[in-house]
């Protein structure tokens, strides 16, 4: 198992979720990862709220992070967003639990908090298992 610094350097690739929105990975482990993310001006829309595309960035990316930091390859088949209420504060966190791993599918809910501990919106991804990737050698 990968600790901490590796899984950062692996993802850090993620270009979009990491350097153009802002991601950062703060905690994860097999089938479970928290990520957060600094509101900016670039995240808000023509009414000052946060995007809903920055909060499904910050959930898909978490559910990356999650699914992915065990050796297995795994892809969004399918995500639902809800969205809860807006988002105060600067800050957003989003925590992303396996709820049931199969043979070629999983299941993971993901909760997004804004900066004030408010849930903001919850997603809930099933994930496809392509493969087993080896393990990044040091």
């Amino acid at each position: 198992m990968p600790d901490l610094e590796q899984i950062r350097r692996r993802f850090q690739q993620d270009s979009y979720a990491c350097q153009v929105t802002g991601v950062v990975i703060e905690e994860a482990g097999p089938g479970y990862a928290r990520c957060s993310l600094k509101v900016e001006p670039k995240h808000r829309n023509a009414v000052g709220q946060v995007m809903g595309g920055v909060l499904f960035t910050l959930a898909d990316f978490a559910f990356a992070v999650a699914a992915n930091n065990d050796g297995t390859l795994t892809v969004t088949a399918v995500s639902q967003i809800s969205f809860l209420s807006k988002v105060q504060g600067d800050a957003l966190t989003a925590e992303c639990k396996l709820l049931r791993d199969g043979h070629r599918s999983c299941f993971y809910d993901t909760a997004i908090r804004d900066g004030t501990g408010n849930l903001v919106a919850v997603v809930s991804s099933t994930g496809r298992h392509i493969q087993h990737v080896q393990e990044e050698k040091e």
